[in-house]
């Protein structure tokens, strides 16, 4: 049982780091101050493009959006996965 155990703990605290992730980047991109592009209602002589830095600070916090995501997704499948070996134990046992 102490297998299963630090499975779920692994799987659990994978899981609580891939959600700080995300609301870590989520934060960035919702605090990103890129300006908004309407061509329709500025003239082309009055448009500000964005700075390469902020692209590329929006395009981090995108990848690490991506990357939490994933975290999370991978650690509940563990949690799952030791759920069922768990279960089966218990079936085995019974």
């Amino acid at each position: 049982m102490q297998i299963s155990g630090s499975a779920f703990s692994a799987g659990l605290s994978g899981i609580q780091a891939g959600q700080r992730r995300v609301e870590q980047a989520a934060g960035e991109i919702a605090g990103n101050t890129l300006p908004v592009q309407r061509p329709d209602q500025t003239p082309p002589s009055q448009q500000v493009e964005p700075s390469p830095e902020a692209r590329t600070d929006l395009a981090e916090s995108l990848v690490g959006l991506t990357q939490g995501r994933n975290e999370v997704q991978a650690n509940a499948r563990v949690v799952e996965t030791a759920d069922e070996v768990l279960g089966t134990l218990i079936d085995t046992r019974a």
